[in-house]
């Protein structure tokens, strides 16, 4: 272990500092004494290594206990070496820490490594109950699993995959412009760090297969089309070790006959007669409990709206739940009987006799449109005997 300088001191922090002060403050420091920053200045290396032991120590909340009780000979009791042994093993362990800008542009990559597996997607369709209640649904997709041929080296059995000559293993190349290099992915070997001279039958040298597999997938209550559900590592497999990909669940709900949604709330649309909105009456309406019965005020109007609350659709995770929207519209009927027609007459005549406030108001403001928009016309005659005496005045 390096005994040069107090990790604190190194990272020019107080004891006192707080993770997110560490991080920030190793960050400007490997930065200052980046070898890529001062070539050939072997001072600057052993100061970015350093930096690099200081911030493996102080951002590990045991470690730091052992080094601010017992110091440096601490953490070497404790089986910890601390110093890292080149600039390469600093990369490696914190190449991520800094992302593109540290990693790429300063040769911070890590090696090649396991690969994690891709994401897959698949989708269910819900009717509306099961979309309100919640439900539990078997579902198949086809993922890619390790091919039990070649165990996942993508070799023809008898075989293995042979380190890359291009890049050496790494699975990444460095090119240098100036002080600054830049790595890629190795085009040879696309990343793996081999190649396969002779490659697996079942998988062409792939490593995976494709497979169905069967799932259950638990489906909260409330979802809404388009929602997706993730199932953490039911993706494809990785062929060396790493870590799966997740699989995403797009949720679709069937259109309901009689129910609309909107958001966490239903509308569902109900015809009345002319009568029952007049007189009020007592109807059935359909929830997703079943059938309710629901009174209508006298002198509903067409297009009211009744609101039955938290009968709509609870929203996920929340213990929140819409409302059920009754919109009533007056239904007239296309075919009456003579009886039907008498007693519609009758009503008609008695409303001549008090027309309605409403149906009043409307007449007189179709006058005063007529009257404004369309000037009454003079007749065919006068417009004539207008058309001689201008010829006459001329």
């Amino acid at each position: 272990m390096a005994n040069d300088g107090d990790y604190y001191e190194i990272l020019g922090i107080d004891r006192s500092a707080t993770e997110e002060e560490i991080a920030s403050a190793y960050r400007k420091t490997a930065r200052k004494y980046h070898p890529d920053l001062n070539p050939g200045n072997e001072e600057a290396v052993e100061k970015f290594k350093l930096a690099a032991e200081a911030f493996n120590v102080l951002k590990d909340k045991e470690k730091r206990e052992i080094y601010d009780r017992y110091g440096k000979a601490g953490l070497e009791r404790n089986g910890d070496p601390g110093a890292f042994r080149d600039v390469s093993d600093i990369f490696g362990a914190f190449g991520d820490f800094f992302g593109g800008a540290f990693g790429d542009v300063f040769g911070g990559g890590r090696s090649a490594g396991p690969r994690p597996g891709g994401d897959v997607r698949c989708g269910v369709t819900l009717d509306l109950h099961e979309a309100a209640k919640g439900v539990v649904k078997e579902i198949k997709f086809r993922r890619r699993e390790v091919c039990p041929t070649c165990g996942g080296t993508g070799a023809k059995p008898g075989t293995k995959p042979e380190t890359c000559k291009y890049c050496g293993g790494r699975g990444r190349i460095q090119q240098s412009t100036g002080i600054f290099s830049i790595q890629t992915t190795c085009p040879k070997c696309g990343g793996r760090g081999q190649v396969i001279a002779s490659p697996c039958a079942d998988c062409r040298g792939s490593g995976l297969v494709v497979k169905e597999v069967t799932r259950e997938v638990h489906i909260p209550a409330g979802v809404d089309s388009g929602i997706r559900l993730r199932m953490t590592e039911e993706g494809d497999r990785s062929p060396n070790g790493g870590v799966p990909g997740d699989c995403y669940v797009l949720i679709q709900i069937k259109k309901h006959p009689l129910f609309r949604r909107e958001g966490q709330d239903l509308v569902c649309q109900i015809p009345i007669g002319y009568a029952q909105a007049a007189l009020g009456a007592e109807i059935e309406a359909p929830t997703l409990d079943g059938v309710e019965k629901v009174k209508i005020p006298a002198g509903t109007q067409n297009g009211d709206v009744i609101r039955l609350k938290g009968r709509g659709m609870p929203t996920p995770r929340r213990n929140a739940v819409g409302d059920l929207l009754i919109q009533l519209f007056i239904e007239v009927p296309k075919k009456i009987t003579p009886e039907h027609e008498a007693i519609l007459r009758k009503l008609a005549a008695c409303e001549g006799d008090s027309v309605l406030k409403e149906r009043k108001s409307f007449s007189a403001s179709l006058k005063e449109f007529v009257k404004d928009f369309f000037p009454e016309k003079k007749n065919d005659k006068q417009q004539g005997g207008d058309d001689k005496k201008e010829e006459k005045k001329k």
